[in-house]
């Protein structure tokens, strides 16, 4: 480590105050920072001292989406060969699955870092760590055939439109990962939604049934899988959204470690199932030609997008509610029109994206009243205090 140590001093030396590439020190001190800690020391004042930076908690966060990347990679090439109906081994559906994923992470990371170096040299500002967590967030909730030059252009609208127009990480209203999927999905809507983009190269296999389990009920079909392949994830959909297991893994992982919020998960999953019980009631009696109306409540929660928004992406903490009831309050409301638009919108009945977006931008109202309120029961508790002395 010493050896590392000193190679990486004897790199940043043309990158010191008054050397000739002063300018790029933002680009190689992020690579610092990646492999060690900081140095910064402080000045002055109080402060607060913890082994716990930015650069951690978007390392827990990785951590915490591997279990379901590494399915999602499996499920990738399971999907294909299911299929091709042809014998495989379990390390030749994560050998094709690894081939078409690997490619989106690198070309995410690629753009997006890139944007977020030059961005810093721009500005003079060291490299944010909050790209790590992005990078890898666009390509899991992408559909797997999506052409890389989309992936790229996706995460260029997502960091330049969603984050960095805003003053860069900590400053953006909107969660950067959803905002390149919706770029996507109104940009290029045939590459994002049917029954050929959930399953690796389709359009060569005859009569593919790849259509996800959202979308053949928003047709008004039925389908064939039982609650135990929705739970697990052995289903078409994006890269690493289908194991709702898997997502549960990460989730217990954010709240042992308290980088994700449990108020905002647990809400956004009560949302969600008191509103599929209401439709549940309402398709049986009044809308019966509605198949997702009729689709259990309890399946709601494990299918598409709803467990890992709710997980992954509500849980940002920038773009999240800040104060514990309003935590309450903006996971719940997630939860319940992610429903409500997936089961009213048939030509999207995927509505966790637009949930969470629509909730991003109310975040700071929530917070606004939620504060607001608990001034005002103060004031009423001082007057009564003030009353009861006098």
């Amino acid at each position: 480590m010493n050896w590392i140590r000193q190679r990486l001093d004897k790199i940043k030396e043309p990158f010191q105050p008054g050397e000739k590439f002063e300018k790029f020190a933002p680009a190689i001190n992020a690579l610092d920072t990646f492999l060690y800690v900081p140095n910064h020391k402080t000045k002055k004042g109080a402060h607060i001292r913890d082994a716990v930076d930015l650069k951690r908690t978007m390392i827990t966060v990785v951590l915490a989406l591997v279990p379901a990347l590494i399915f999602g990679i499996w499920n990738t090439g399971y999907q294909y060969y299911r299929q091709l109906d042809v014998e495989y081994t379990i390390m030749d559906a994560f050998l094709h699955g690894a081939y078409k994923v690997v490619p989106m992470i690198i070309v995410s990371y690629a753009v997006g870092l890139g944007i977020e170096f030059a961005f810093a040299v721009k500005r003079g500002h060291e490299v944010n760590e909050g790209y790590l967590v992005t990078g890898l967030l666009i390509p899991m909730i992408m559909p797997v055939d999506i052409p890389l030059w989309m992936v790229a252009l996706s995460v260029a609208f997502a960091v330049l439109i969603g984050k960095e127009a805003f003053g860069g990480t900590g400053m953006n209203i909107l969660n950067p990962a959803l905002t390149a999927r919706a770029f996507a999905f109104f940009a290029y809507p045939t590459y994002m939604s049917g029954d050929k983009v959930w399953v690796s190269e389709a359009s060569d296999v005859a009569a593919v049934s790849g259509e996800t389990i959202l979308g053949t009920l928003a047709a008004g079909k039925t389908v064939d899988y039982n609650s135990a392949s929705m739970f697990f994830g052995t289903i078409p959909g994006s890269i690493a959204e289908t194991s709702a297991l898997l997502v549960l893994v990460g989730a217990l992982i954010l709240i042992a470690t308290k980088v994700g919020s449990w108020r905002i998960i647990v809400g956004g999953f009560i949302g969600a199932a008191i509103m599929g019980l209401i439709f549940n009631a309402l398709g049986s009696s009044v809308f019966t030609g509605n198949e997702l109306m009729k689709f259990p409540w309890y399946n709601h929660l494990i299918v598409g997008s709803i467990a890992f928004g709710v997980v992954f992406m509500a849980t940002d903490p920038v773009s999240a509610a800040q104060t514990l009831k309003g935590k309450w309050i903006y996971g719940i409301l997630i939860g319940i029109f992610g429903i409500m638009i997936r089961i009213f919108n048939p030509a999207y009945p995927e509505g966790i994206m637009l949930a969470i977006l629509l909730m991003n931008v109310f975040a700071p109202t929530i917070d606004h009243y939620v504060i607001q309120g608990n001034i005002k029961r103060r004031q009423k508790r001082l007057k009564l205090q003030t009353v009861k002395s006098s």
